[in-house]
């Protein structure tokens, strides 16, 4: 059974229900999605992040450990996180228990666990994790990366925290942003396994029924720079190179042309071997053991991002040798070889993308967000197999802008 979309009326508003029935494991899996509530949603850094960190807390009348048994006795999972854009809170469990399972989520929505002892708790571990990713360096770099390529923006910002942000977190910070934030009016239900339409349908309801009414939240729509920045992050104790890239993609999210957004990034630095950038960086050159690059294409900002390692007095020669290929690629476009060879992984590997539930489910809630209909991606392995070279190279050649690329490096002085 493919998956399906319903709405479910909770206080006269019609939430968007996305379903499928599965009897292969009696397992049932849901989550609650919440539109345009993710870490640019705050201007304050690590909120949102620490927020979702405080629902992992328990409720406050169980407590933190007494949650987490009740959870751990029935084989329960209930967990949130913040994305960029959506909250998100995730709960599965065997059928047999599901109902416990909703009982459970039920009380910690009415009851977070809003004491002292927890909010510290989560500061240490946010300022702990702070500390660890100082000498992470990749985590610096893609962060030099996005302040270089969004300055000025929500996305340049450290929406993560910093040691100072998080000190200054307080309770009612938190649970004015839980209130305001996790809504019933902006709630997407994600719901699949050994469960009915009808049980889904009421649960949903049940559920939602509990939280408020949240004020509506734009995203905003952030465009990425050309002006081709590069900047380093030194740490003497980097024994390599950590060199990220990105440049502009100007791409709607919903576009029909999604197809040949996913060849270009396949040929250009998703395809592993085989790929432009592998190819040109370590295969002919052993200049790094990876090298990637995709196209990001989400409602917040399309753009080009890519990372490769390398020996630090390699890091100029890399860096050019990306630029040069990039370069290259959008000028000449692709051969029929690259196309046919993309086109075989493409549409053959299909199937090991929706083997599972929570693929299809993921893959239908993606569909339904990027206001695309459910079986989009489906239809597009039929417009991969059937797209010509000559509109390919036309797709890769009217995109010039991703040429403009900008760097975050991590380096030694």
């Amino acid at each position: 059974m493919a998956a399906v979309l319903s709405d479910v009326d909770v206080s006269g508003v019609k939430v968007p229900l996305i379903f499928e029935e599965n009897k292969a494991l009696p397992i049932v899996s849901m989550q609650i999605v919440f539109r345009n509530s993710g870490q640019l949603s705050s201007k304050k850094d690590g909120l949102v992040s620490m927020s979702a960190a405080l629902m992992n807390e328990g409720t406050k009348k169980s407590g933190s450990v007494g949650y987490a048994t009740k959870l751990d006795d029935k084989a329960i999972s209930i967990s949130s996180y913040a994305g960029r854009e959506n909250f998100v809170i995730v709960v599965s469990s065997l059928k047999s228990e599901f109902k416990t399972a909703v009982m459970l989520l039920k009380e910690l929505l009415k009851d977070p666990n809003y004491t002292d002892d927890a909010i510290s708790k989560v500061k240490m571990q946010k300022l702990g994790w702070l500390e660890q990713k100082k000498s992470d360096f990749d985590y610096q770099g893609a962060l030099t990366l996005r302040q270089n390529l969004f300055d000025g923006t929500d996305l340049a910002r450290s929406y993560e925290g910093t040691p100072k942000s998080i000190r200054s977190t307080n309770l009612e910070q938190m649970r004015d942003f839980i209130y305001s934030h996790l809504g019933y009016n902006n709630a997407i239900m994600v719901m699949g396994g050994d469960i009915g339409l009808n049980d889904a349908k009421n649960t949903t309801k049940e559920i939602l029924s509990t939280l408020p009414s949240a004020e509506p939240k734009n995203l905003p729509k952030i465009k990425a720079s050309d002006k081709e920045i590069i900047k380093y992050s030194y740490n003497n104790d980097t024994q390599q190179a950590y060199i990220y890239f990105g440049s502009p993609f100007d791409f709607y999210y919903s576009s029909s042309e999604q197809y040949k957004a996913k060849i270009m990034e396949y040929i250009l630095g998703g395809g592993g071997f085989g790929s432009r950038i592998m190819e040109e960086i370590r295969v002919k050159r052993g200049l790094a053991y990876s090298a990637h690059a995709s196209l990001q294409r989400t409602k917040s900002a399309s753009y080009l991002s890519g990372y490769l390692q390398t020996k630090l007095e390699n890091e100029h020669k890399a860096k050019e040798i990306v630029k040069e290929v990039i370069s290259e690629f959008v000028a000449k476009g692709i051969t029929q070889k690259e196309l046919d060879d993309a086109k075989e992984f493409l549409v053959g590997s299909e199937a090991l993308r929706v083997e599972t539930l929570s693929q299809r489910l993921n893959r239908a809630f993606d569909d339904y967000y990027h206001g695309r209909p459910l079986g989009f991606s489906s239809e597009q392995n039929k417009l991969i197999e059937s797209v010509t070279l000559k509109e390919m190279n036309e797709f890769i050649v009217s995109h010039k802008e991703v040429t403009k690329l900008s760097f975050g490096i991590v380096a030694k002085k």
